[in-house]
Order: structure tokens, then C-alpha cells, then sequence
């Protein structure tokens, strides 16, 4: 960046002295040209000086800024690790400290009535404009948004809280006005950070506007989850008085709009921030009720005919959290006359992480369980080893009882949770981990949150691609999914947009157990073992239109419905052991120049998405 500017500043020089040396050698003066008096000529050199002077103050207080903001970063990382290792409290807050010194010391730099008045003029002040801006966020990020996250981060992982509090009570409890004031500035400083100018005749200063945006958008989602945990967490860990939660283990064998198939169940109980275990069982324990849940007319439409109240493998066929977790919830008041304050789901992907934190359990057989292995006896080698239903059964549940008391223990040890939050928060959001509230002041925030499970309803591009399992089986752990966003020309009536999905059943053709391939679905067509069937949903924009469908480019004909301010286009899919197929749709969408929103359900294997680059419309 000062390479270029020294260039520049070096040709102005030149042109400069070429004009007042053409001026002075040349006897006559042409018609059209004349140079001014003697008296003008030295006010121009006079203002020539000026903006050199003013340039040179520019260059040697941006160098100096630019040290101080390398001199921040490097102290950024220092403080990044002394958290993440959560060693040293004094080591957080020197490294802090210094971050902050340096980021102030590179904004008094860029600011006065210097950089001011060079950031005014058209085209050449651009990159000064971005580098002030660039010096501004940094200095308010450290100033404002760090240090109550460097406040709580030793509080995490110090378990000798006053009273009794669990640690992550006593960390998170009475921050939330700190935390939602450095949510606010987050926000402030993205939205001045995205009106700096977009491109100059300086690359430098365009990347350097690109890192500082994409820092920001990272830091953004982070700062708002902390500022609604500081809200929730205390009351929902039992701040008050003792809290209750239906815990589910959704089974991603068997693909369900949520996640997987809902099986094994634990009631958890938080008081003062400690957690203990009333219930442990699997779905025998909740099958049989069909309590009276109201999840409007539109739910009803679109799902009553899977009778998801009264089948407890149906109840979470919707992709939106909070209807299974209301079904849940009313199921289990049902069966036992309790009440709980909420649920939470999660996953064996989610276990085998955070196990990997935690550390190893038993097995009542005495085998280790841990994060390696998790995924696998849950979803494969359980359903291999045992062909009795009541034995299989027992071991799944066993399987989920060691996981959640070994993570409730490490919950309870010191220097556990900052590495157990940092791998259910990556969980959370990716969907894997999701929470609902009973208490609708709690469920308000939550559901802003991608813990929540929440299905977006906002307005603007959207693709979401939800499976369910249709055969009854455990086939969905070999189910690979692929989806493209291809946007097309734009019409009078709106944008043409394809949507290509693929799904792959890398299922073997044979050595897979009777439980695994069954067919509960009983087709009245022949199959092989590894065969699978699903119900393919795609949901779109808001506003969005079909106008063809095909399947493996043969024309289709799909069901369409709407949930959530979303058409849903469906197909029941026949999917054979090691074969591919492919749905394509045909949308006409509203006009808009962003890229979508994707909906990533989260199964055994992760989504495969591309969403191709496009011109905005009128261009």
C-alpha cells in the first residue's frame, strides 16, 4: 500500500516540476494557454508544498498505523490461545491490554483534519477513508467487544464458584448487559465497515476491507448467541428454582426433518447450575400416548395424516424444532404427569465430540465408549451385534446413558467447560444440538438463535433440502446428498432458478443386517436388500413458483405444499443400494441479488451444496 502511494506521490512531484520548468523556458505564451503571474505561480507552488506535505503526513502516520495494527493483531493471537488453552488469567489481560493500547494508538493516527480532508477527495481519498474505517473498528472491537468475553472465559473453567454455582452459572450470571452492548457495537461497526468504500485505486486497502468484513461477520453470530445466553442461561440452569428437560437422542440412521429418528430419552434437572439425571429409557417409553397438541392448520395440512401425536417416529417429520419439541414435551406429561421446562435434541455426531472433550466412558459391559466410536456403535456395529429387538434396545440405551452421565461429570470437573462449549456451540450451530423453551420469554430469544432449531421465515432466496425416511429402516447412514442453486436469466416476472438435488444410497448390495434393510414399508414392488425410500422436500423462496420437474431427466410430478411462508415441493423416492438419482426443479423466484439462504439438515453425512455465482438483475 505505501509502495503505491510513493509511486504516485513521486509522479505528481514530476509533473509538477515539468509544468513550472515548461513555464519558465518558454519565451512566448500560446493563445489558448497562459501561465499565470508571477504572484499565482507561487501561490500554486504554495498549495503544491501543501498537498505534498499533507501526502507525506498521510504516508508516515499510515506507516506507523499500520505497525500498531500488526502490533494488535499479534497480541489478538497471544490472547486467542491464553483463552482457548485457559491458562493464565494474567496472560489474557496483558494480552488484551496491549491489544487494546495498540488499536487506539493506530485510530489517534488516522484521525484529525489530515486524514480527514485526504479521505474528502474524490477517487485518490478512497483508500484513505477505508483505512481510517479499518483503524476504527479495531480500536472499538478491543475497547468494547473483547474484554467481557476475556472476563468470563477464566470464570469458565473455575469450579470453585461461591455457594455452590456451577461454573457456567457464575460466568455467564449478571453479564448480559455487557454482552449485549458488545452485540450492539458489533453490529454498528459491520454496518460501517460495509459502507467503506467498496474498491479503490489501492488493492491494499480493498483487502484489507475484505478481511475486516469478513472478521466481523464471523464475530457478529458469536456475540449475539453469548448475549442471549447471558439471558437465558442462569434461569434455565436453575438460577431461580429447579428446572426440568425431556433430553431426546435422534437417531440419523433413519432421517427424520429434524435430524434422525427419535429413540433413546433422558430427563435431565438443573438446579443452581448443577445437573443431574432423573429418567434414562428408550422410545418404549414414550410410545402408546397421543396427547392433544395444537400446532396450527397449517402443521395439520400438511403432516396430520402421519398422525405424528400418536406415532412417536413421526413426530419430528417437520424440519421447524419447536413442533417436535412441543409433541415431546405434551407426550411426556402424558405419560408421566411432569411437566418439563423445555427440551433438548441432539445427536450420536454431537456425543462423539463432545466426548472427545470429556474424555472416555464404560460401557455396562465394560467396553470404552469415547469420541471415536460413538457414531458407529449407535448407528452400525449396535445393529450388527445384537438381533434381538429387547437386546439391541438395551445396549442403544446403555450406549446413551454412559455418554450423557460421562459429559454430566465433566460438566461438574474444572477446566472442562470452555472445551465442552466450544464443541456443542459448533454443533449447535450446524444444527446438530438444538434447545426449546417452555418459557415463552426464553423461547423468544432462543429462537433467534441457531440453537433453537428455528426454520427461517424471512423473506429473500432460500433452498432447504429436508429428507425423511420412508422404508423403516437404517439406511440413511449410507445416504449422501448433493444440492446446486443455479440462478438463470431474470424475467418480467422474476428470476429463473434451477435447483438440482442428488442423492446417493451407498448402501452394500449385501452383508448388512435384517434390522438395518428391512422394509417396513412393504412396497408393492420388488426390492433388494440396501434399498431405501425417502421423501425428498425441497423448500423455496418465499413467493417462488414451479414451473417443471424432473427426475434422472425424465419428467416428474411432485406434491406441493407450504410451511412456514415456504413452498415445499416433495417426492416419494425410490432409491436403490449404490445408485444415484436426481431431482431437478424449475423456479421462477423474486428478484433479488442475493445469494440464498441454505438450510442444511443435519444427517450422518453433511450436506453438499453450491450455489453458482450470478449477475444481479438489470446488469
Amino acid at each position: 500500500m505505501i509502495t503505491e502511494f510513493s509511486v504516485r506521490l513521486r509522479h505528481l512531484r514530476e509533473r509538477l516540476k515539468f509544468i513550472e520548468n515548461t513555464g519558465r523556458s518558454s519565451g512566448t505564451e500560446p493563445a489558448r494557454c497562459r501561465f499565470p503571474r508571477p504572484r499565482a505561480r507561487h501561490v500554486l507552488s504554495a498549495v503544491a508544498v501543501l498537498c505534498l506535505a499533507l501526502a507525506g503526513w498521510i504516508v508516515g502516520t499510515g506507516l506507523l498505523a499500520r505497525t500498531e495494527l500488526l502490533a494488535a493483531q499479534r497480541s489478538l493471537d497471544t490472547l486467542r490461545h491464553s483463552v482457548v488453552d485457559t491458562t493464565g488469567n494474567a496472560a489474557s489481560g496483558a494480552a488484551m491490554s496491549s491489544a487494546a493500547v495498540h488499536a487506539a494508538r493506530a485510530h489517534r493516527l488516522t484521525t484529525g483534519p489530515a486524514w480527514y480532508l485526504f479521505a474528502q477527495v474524490p477517487f485518490f481519498g478512497r483508500p484513505a477513508e477505508t483505512v481510517r474505517g479499518a483503524a476504527s473498528a479495531a480500536d472499538r472491537l478491543t475497547r468494547d467487544v473483547l474484554p467481557p468475553f476475556v472476563r468470563i472465559a477464566p470464570e469458565l473453567a473455575d469450579d470453585s464458584s461461591e455457594g455452590g454455582r456451577g461454573a457456567l452459572l457464575s460466568a455467564f450470571g449478571g453479564k448480559a448487559p455487557a454482552l449485549e452492548r458488545a452485540a450492539r457495537v458489533v453490529a454498528e461497526t459491520r454496518a460501517e465497515a460495509g459502507r467503506l468504500p467498496r474498491t479503490t485505486w489501492l488493492p491494499a486497502a480493498d483487502h484489507a476491507r475484505a478481511q475486516l468484513l469478513g472478521l466481523l461477520d464471523r464475530i457478529a453470530p458469536v456475540t449475539s448467541d453469548a448475549a442471549v445466553a447471558a439471558r437465558v442461561l442462569p434461569a434455565m440452569l436453575g438460577e431461580q428454582g429447579p428446572r426440568r428437560y425431556f433430553v431426546g437422542v435422534q437417531n440419523t440412521a433413519e432421517a427424520r426433518g429434524t435430524g434422525g429418528m427419535p429413540g433413546a430419552f433422558a430427563v435431565l434437572t438443573a438446579e443452581r447450575g448443577k445437573l443431574h439425571f432423573e429418567t434414562f429409557d428408550n422410545d418404549d417409553g414414550v410410545t402408546g400416548g397421543s396427547p392433544s397438541v395444537d400446532l396450527g392448520s397449517e402443521y395439520t395440512a400438511r403432516y396430520a395424516r402421519y398422525e405424528p401425536t400418536r406415532f412417536w417416529a413421526n413426530s419430528n417429520l417437520s424440519p421447524h424444532f419447536p413442533y417436535a419439541a412441543r409433541i415431546w414435551a405434551a407426550t411426556w406429561r402424558q405419560r408421566s404427569g411432569k411437566r418439563v421446562d423445555g427440551v433438548i435434541a441432539l445427536d450420536p455426531t454431537t456425543l462423539g465430540r463432545l466426548l472427545r472433550v470429556a474424555g472416555p466412558g464404560r460401557l455396562p459391559d465394560g467396553a470404552a465408549l469415547t469420541g471415536d466410536n460413538m457414531l458407529d456403535l449407535t448407528e452400525r456395529t449396535g445393529y450388527a451385534r445384537y438381533s434381538d429387538d429387547a437386546a439391541r434396545k438395551a445396549f442403544l440405551l446403555g450406549v446413551a446413558r454412559t455418554a450423557v452421565t460421562t459429559l454430566v461429570d465433566a460438566f461438574h470437573g474444572p477446566r472442562r467447560i470452555p472445551g465442552l462449549l466450544k464443541a456443542a456451540y459448533g454443533d449447535a450451530a450446524t444444527g446438530r444440538l438444538k434447545v426449546w423453551s417452555a418459557r415463552e420469554n426464553e423461547q423468544r430469544l432462543l429462537s433467534t438463535r441457531p440453537l433453537s432449531g428455528t426454520f427461517p421465515q424471512e423473506t429473500g432466496p432460500f433452498a432447504g433440502l429436508v429428507v425423511n425416511n420412508a422404508a423403516g429402516g437404517k439406511l440413511d447412514y449410507y445416504l449422501e446428498r448433493e444440492l446446486s442453486w443455479v440462478p438463470g436469466r431474470c424475467t418480467p416476472e422474476g428470476r429463473l432458478v434451477t435447483a438440482r438435488i442428488t442423492l446417493t444410497n451407498r448402501a452394500p448390495r449385501s452383508g448388512l443386517p435384517p434390522y438395518v434393510t428391512q422394509r417396513g414399508d412393504k412396497p408393492a414392488y420388488p426390492t433388494r436388500p440396501g434399498d431405501n425410500r425417502v421423501l425428498v422436500s425441497y423448500y423455496a423462496s418465499t413467493g417462488a413458483q414451479l414451473t417443471g420437474a424432473a427426475l434422472d431427466g425424465r419428467t416428474a410430478l411432485v406434491g406441493v405444499g407450504e410451511e412456514l411462508r415456504h413452498p415445499v415441493y416433495t417426492l416419494d423416492l425410490e432409491l436403490p443400494a449404490q445408485r444415484a438419482r436426481t431431482l431437478t426443479l424449475q423456479l421462477l423466484e423474486p428478484v433479488s441479488d442475493h445469494a440464498p439462504v441454505l438450510w442444511r439438515q443435519p444427517l450422518v453425512t453433511p450436506l453438499r451444496a453450491h450455489v453458482e455465482p450470478y449477475p444481479a438483475c438489470g446488469d
